[in-house]
């Protein structure tokens, strides 16, 4: 499958040095703080999708129906994804890594502030859902075109052999995103009285993203693009129709990294925002006490989710994120058979635990979705798998667990929905291919050797200067 530059006896060796090349710290940082900021935006909605818009922005008599429509606003954010994957994921194979970055970061920054000034059903009625669904729609495509540019940025500046811990600076985004926005949410509830957080306390979390997208804009603009591209760039090797090519040359590996990312973001929504409705409505939990196990389950996954990507660099990583499934599908059952009311320490280990079995798939992912796809299609490719995953992955899952949980009254069938999805995953790591080093390591000894010519190059006019005068 590889479209590498350089074969054969001239191909770079798998065991060669560790790769450092400047600006690698900064780019991890960026593709970390990026991922984050606009997670926090993410995150801030998934969780007022919870516990405040049900009473904002769609009023009923019936608790449960509001809490559907509320997690249908969600899906939409899933939806839109595949938008800003086909726009943003072929322009990060055309004109670059970067310039996609800045610009779906102030998408997402511009829609998470409307939605904080956005009034409710009660001031101007029925455009209030309407207005709020097409700013969720703004952010969908935003995120869908985030991911594949910040986890290239990361894992192609650094060492291919260390590709999993570099790659997972963009997976540490969705919970450092998820621990900034419960904890805002979280303080705010605790500074202020149900009516007045319900009022207008939820507005300022989403407003403070203003000045998160500002400091991740900062960090971004100073960035060179990633070695690899600026290689393919030096060579005019960009795809001239990356789409296409990718389903015509490479949909096995399209399929599989569809497959795998399922199981990830069924489990991550059960345990951040499902949890949220079930511990508060079923369980008869505080929102303080659900949105603290939350938190604690996300400070968790900060070191988590690289510790996993690190692993899965040492054995194969394919292995790693199949433990990471069937440990999550194991655990659900498990986590619902033990909880109970008046329980929260089992309640806060229940949700490390289970967060902790995402990160072990979380963690590899990147990598492994990377690692399916040439170089000069990878921000195509990944972006593709990514946002299509998200459409039957997490998109749907808040809102199956709340129809299942109301339809048969037991936790039993939301269990087994996760079970499946892990079994998906298990499908797409077969289907898919491991890691190839050999074909980033070609494109930096291209990108070297150009850089060598242009540095003789410019060596040879200024003597023939030199002996012309």
């Amino acid at each position: 499958m590889s479209n590498s530059p350089v074969s054969g006896a001239g191909a770079a060796s798998q065991s060669g040095p560790p790769i450092r090349p400047k600006g690698l710290v900064k780019a991890f940082a960026a593709s970390l703080t990026g991922t984050a900021l606009e997670w926090y935006d993410f995150a801030v909605y998934s969780a007022a999708a919870a516990v405040v818009f049900p009473i904002v922005f769609f009023p009923s008599s019936d608790p449960l129906t509001g809490t559907i429509l509320a997690f249908s606003t969600y899906a939409v954010g899933y939806v839109s994804r595949p938008v800003g994957g086909v726009v943003f994921g072929r322009l990060g194979d055309r004109i670059g890594r970067k310039k996609v970055l800045v610009t779906t970061l102030m998408i997402i920054g511009v829609a998470t502030v409307l939605i904080g000034v956005l009034p409710g059903y009660d001031s101007i009625g029925i455009a209030a859902p309407i207005i709020l669904v097409l700013l969720r729609f703004a952010q969908g495509v935003g995120v869908g075109g985030e991911w594949g540019g910040a986890v290239l940025l990361s894992s192609e500046y650094g060492d291919p052999q260390r590709r999993g811990f570099w790659a997972s600076a963009a997976q540490v985004g969705p919970p450092a995103g998820n621990l900034l926005a419960n904890g805002a949410l979280a303080v705010l509830t605790l500074m202020l009285t149900e009516q007045q957080f319900i009022s207008f306390g939820w507005r300022i979390a989403f407003l403070v993203s203003a000045l998160l997208v500002g400091f991740g804009l900062w960090i971004r603009l100073k960035l060179e693009d990633t070695p690899i591209f600026k290689a393919i760039e030096a060579h005019g090797e960009q795809p001239a129709a990356p789409i296409r090519e990718v389903f015509s040359t490479e949909l096995r590996p399209l399929v599989a990294a569809i497959l795998c990312r399922v199981g990830p973001d069924v489990l991550y929504a059960l345990f951040t925002v499902f949890t949220l409705t079930y511990g508060i409505q079923a369980l008869g939990y505080e929102r303080n006490q659900v949105l603290t196990a939350v938190l604690v389950g996300s400070a968790f996954q900060l070191f988590m989710i690289p510790l996993a990507g690190a692993v899965s660099d040492r054995f194969n990583r394919r292995l790693v994120y199949g433990v990471g499934a069937v440990a999550g599908a194991v655990w659900t059952f498990v986590f619902f058979g033990v909880l109970g009311g008046n329980n929260e320490p089992m309640l806060i280990v229940g949700i490390v635990l289970g967060l902790a079995a995402h990160s072990f798939m979380y963690g590899p992912q990147a990598a492994f979705i990377v690692e399916q796809f040439s170089p000069r299609l990878r921000s195509t490719g990944s972006s593709l798998a990514y946002t299509f995953a998200g459409v039957i992955g997490g998109a749907i899952a808040p809102l199956l667990f709340t129809v299942l949980l109301s339809q048969f009254g037991t936790w039993i069938p939301v269990a087994i929905y996760v079970a499946v999805a892990a079994a998906v995953t298990l499908v797409g790591l077969a289907l898919g291919r491991d890691s190839n080093t050999v074909e980033d390591q070609d494109y930096r000894l291209l990108l070297e050797g150009s850089a060598e010519s242009r540095a003789a190059g410019e060596a040879a006019r200024v003597s023939g200067a030199g002996e012309a005068r």
